[in-house]
């Protein structure tokens, strides 16, 4: 491959876009296809990229819009939007995800795109950060769906593009994919623990401030979600943290028998649609996972 390839970055929302400043500040080519009027006059431009970057939506939808919550949670992961560009890469290049997708999905689309590299990496970026994180990041971590010798060097090129990262990793791209899940996993975990510490310190007559204090000072508590109240509301909100976590509980259901463990993800998710519903928090996003009918047939 050529010193510089040619970046194409598919996706140009809050990941996307600031994938495509990050390389375009560092020098490089980069092809930008959304279906915004701007960018769409470059799809065809797609396959002449070197490298691909898939930055588009993987939805978490109702299965069962009469459902509830907490009676049947059903929801269902969506892989079709990135089905459908897929195409536009070309032949022999490599595809880089960078949205969340189920664990093993990549090696599912590998198999049926056989004839680009694919290639799976998560993002880590936050919304109000993004434009740091995407230039700053603390993890490049690329997963392999197929260990050849094909997919290490297109593994190698990509790493050699990023931005420098403390921490690299190549691996498995289903392990890559759970470790995209525990990280929105543990943010969504830990936002739900705070709101039921807030609500008994509330109860027992605390003021909340000292000990958020003393929370931010341990060194042993990982604390950037322990703030109970964020954006004017309370719960795991944003784009990424509902759909996940619904996703991630039913392929917890389909995977293991083990009603405890999906009593427990059901359960924070059971709460945090209470708390955001409670506060007015995101509740497009909320409506767009769980079904227009949770807000008001939600049983606390």
């Amino acid at each position: 491959m050529k010193e510089k390839p040619l970046i194409g970055i598919i996706g140009q929302g809050f990941v996307g876009g600031n994938y495509s400043d990050d390389f375009e500040e560092r020098g490089y080519d980069v092809v930008r296809y959304a279906l915004e009027e701007r960018y769409e006059k470059n799809k065809e431009r797609i396959a002449e990229c070197d490298i691909v970057f898939i930055a588009v939506p993987t939805p978490t939808v109702p299965a069962d819009t009469s459902s509830k919550i907490t009676k049947d949670s059903s929801t269902r992961f969506e892989d079709t939007i990135i089905r459908a560009i897929l195409p536009l890469v070309g032949k022999g290049k490599i595809a880089v995800i960078k949205s969340t997708i189920l664990p093993g999905t990549t090696k599912k689309l590998q198999e049926d795109f056989s004839d680009i590299i694919l290639l799976m990496s998560p993002e880590f970026l936050r919304v109000v950060t993004a434009a740091h994180d995407a230039r700053n990041p603390f993890s490049n971590i690329i997963g392999m769906p197929k260990k050849t010798g094909k997919h290490q060097r297109a593994a190698e090129a990509v790493h050699a593009i990023l931005p420098k990262a403390s921490f690299t990793l190549t691996c498995d791209s289903t392990e890559a994919e759970v470790i995209k899940y525990a990280h929105n996993a543990s943010g969504y975990t830990q936002i739900i623990l705070f709101n039921l510490l807030y609500d008994v310190a509330k109860k027992v007559g605390c003021d909340w401030e000292p000990i958020s204090l003393a929370i931010k000072a341990d060194p042993l508590i990982s604390n950037y979600y322990s703030n109970p109240i964020h954006k004017n509301g309370r719960g795991a909100g944003g784009a990424c943290f509902i759909k996940d976590v619904a996703a991630l509980r039913g392929l917890y259901e389909t995977l293991l028998d083990d009603p405890l463990g999906r009593d427990v993800l059901k359960a924070m998710e059971a709460k945090n649609i209470g708390l955001l519903t409670e506060s007015k928090k995101d509740l497009d996003l909320l409506k767009g996972v769980y079904g227009d009918t949770v807000i008001q047939t939600y049983i606390h």
